[in-house]
């Protein structure tokens, strides 16, 4: 295996498989936001212009134009926070997605983590060590889905210090409770969000930082020009219209009925990780690197947990499908869980017919 930093969801996939290991939302982009990317590329001959992508993103937050940096996505925000910042002492609350401690780590600044306790993963302000200039931690946070409470989460920011909080999932949660992104009133709050999980945008690349104007100007000077495409400023113009947020919220409040679904349908001895509360549960099974296995050779891909500090091969993340899709999973785990067979497990279960074919 390559660098654990660096391994994603993607990784876990494989031809005819379910994808039950990346999180960005089925059947996306809709039909609108498909139009609007086809009329974009009308417009691809000339240089991309950023400025009504960064106004309505502002707008939508109540923030100023010169607090928002458009960027390739949030891994794209954390490389150029990395490149802006000089931390002495950075700490990354852990566990939660990689990339932020990977970046850090490319630009040469070592890293402390914080790990998170089992099984809540609750961030206890406190066990922040004072004297870190840099705290990095996800808000709802990736693997473990645990939303922490906006009060806890701006309890960490002081003068002095940087506090990046990653909220790439923040619109899977309806009403967005814990997010910070409208707050400036938190001295070194640098909120990063990404328009790639729920709307579909993987491949395009489409994220923003929200950041007191200096931090924003340093993290654009180490940015490279026109780093976002035509395509993606216009879908993030899109996706940050009225209409659009509110429909985000809709497909949230779908999302959280889904979730209870999958969690409804787990067999015994699999142990919820936590308070879910965004688009993807973690999971300790035992043996759960053989039932990882398992479950591939039956025909469905999900996210190893190992790779993330502070978890074990017994952990799996899953992405929250519909239901019929959650429950065709549930019978296969359960039937991996109750063979008493020793070595390999058997490969005779096929994808049942109730799994939509999107998610074949």
């Amino acid at each position: 295996m390559t660098d654990p930093l660096h391994h994603h969801g993607d990784d876990d996939l494989g031809p005819g498989l379910v994808d039950l290991a990346v999180n960005v939302r089925a059947g996306t982009p809709p039909p609108w936001l498909r139009d609007v990317l086809r009329a974009a590329l009308d417009d691809v001959a000339a240089y991309p212009d950023a400025r009504p992508a960064r106004a309505a993103v502002a707008a939508a937050h109540g923030r100023d134009p010169a607090e928002v940096l458009l960027t390739a996505g949030a891994a794209e925000a954390f490389v150029l926070a990395a490149r802006a910042l000089a931390p002495r002492r950075a700490v990354v609350v852990h566990p939660s997605f990689t990339e932020p401690e990977a970046a850090l780590r490319a630009a040469g600044h070592p890293v402390e983590r914080l790990l998170l306790d089992p099984p809540a993963y609750r961030l206890d302000p406190a066990a922040v060590p004072a004297g870190a200039d840099l705290v990095v931690l996800g808000n709802p946070t990736n693997p473990t889905s645990v939303l922490h409470p906006a009060d806890a989460v701006a309890a960490v920011a002081r003068p002095g210090r940087v506090l990046l909080v990653d909220e790439a999932f923040a619109d899977t949660v309806p009403g967005e409770p814990a997010s910070l992104a409208g707050r400036t009133d938190l001295p070194g709050l640098l909120v990063v969000r990404s328009l790639t999980k729920t709307w579909g945008l993987a491949g395009l690349r489409v994220g923003y930082a929200l950041g007191p104007a200096d931090l924003v100007a340093a993290m654009a000077a180490a940015q490279p020009h026109w780093p976002l495409s035509t395509p993606a400023l216009a879908a993030a113009v899109a996706c940050t219209t009225a209409a659009a947020r509110a429909e985000a919220d809709a497909a949230a409040r779908e999302l959280a009925g889904h979730r209870a679904a999958l969690l409804a349908a787990l067999p015994p001895g699999v142990a919820v990780v936590g308070e879910p509360a965004s688009s993807f549960v973690l999971l300790r099974v035992p043996g759960g690197g053989r039932v990882r296995a398992a479950l591939r050779d039956r025909g469905w891909a999900v996210r190893r947990g190992d790779t993330f500090p502070g978890l074990s091969p017994d952990h799996l993340r899953v992405a929250v499908r519909d239901p019929a899709t959650s429950r065709a999973f549930a019978a296969d785990l359960a039937a991996i869980l109750c063979a008493e067979i020793p070595g390999p497990m058997p490969t005779t279960t096929s994808l049942p017919a109730a799994v939509p074919e999107e998610h074949r």
